[in-house]
This record gives C-alpha cells, sequence and structure tokens, in this order.
C-alpha cells in the first residue's frame, strides 16, 4: 500500500498542464459539489481523478496512455470493479475544457 500512494504522490508532483487545468476546475468540489481525488490508487491502477460518491474515475489521454490494448484493459479492469470510467485527452481538457466538464457532470448527474 506504501508503495502505491508514494507512486500517486510521485504522479501529483509530476501532473501535466492539462492535468493541472482539468484539476483546478475539479478540486474543492467546484463541479456539482462532488469530491475528487487526484492521482488516486485503485488495486493496481493509478486514477488520473476519481469521485467515491460517483463511483467515477476520469483518465487524461495523453503521452503515458501511448498503448490503446493497456488502457482498455485498465477500463474494463475498472468497469468490473463498478466504477464508471471517462476517457478524456489532454487535447480536449487544452481546447475546449467546458465541453469536457459538461461530459464529467452529465456522468456526476446519473451517479449523485
Amino acid at each position: 500500500m506504501t508503495g502505491d500512494i508514494d507512486r500517486a504522490r510521485t504522479l501529483r508532483n509530476r501532473s501535466t498542464f492539462p492535468e493541472r487545468l482539468l484539476w483546478s476546475r475539479l478540486r474543492n468540489r467546484r463541479l456539482l459539489g462532488a469530491k475528487f481525488r487526484r492521482q488516486h490508487p485503485i488495486g493496481p491502477f493509478v486514477a488520473d481523478f476519481y469521485c467515491a460518491d460517483a463511483h467515477l474515475v476520469i483518465e487524461l489521454d495523453g503521452e503515458s496512455h501511448d498503448d490503446p490494448e493497456s488502457d482498455a484493459a485498465r477500463s474494463r479492469h475498472l468497469e468490473q470493479n463498478g466504477l464508471s470510467v471517462v476517457r478524456v485527452t489532454n487535447d480536449e481538457v487544452l481546447n475546449d475544457l467546458d465541453l469536457v466538464l459538461e461530459r464529467i457532470s452529465t456522468w456526476l448527474s446519473k451517479s449523485l
């Protein structure tokens, strides 16, 4: 467990600009009052963003997500454990953050 926490902490400290940008809009219950955690360990994975109340994982796909098969396996694992997964690209965050937030809000509205 300590290794997972250390890995998550390292990822938080090395967050990309798109991650920091999205986090600025999710933190402190800014989106529909939902509490998000960033770089949260879930099983063998670290979710980019996680809302426990909504059972929602948000994954930002950028340079570290260049293996579609691995991403699909990761999503399947999370979904088999009762979580919904929303995948967003870094470009979507950078080019249309409002649309990204609208997509996340739609999922939150279904789950909260």
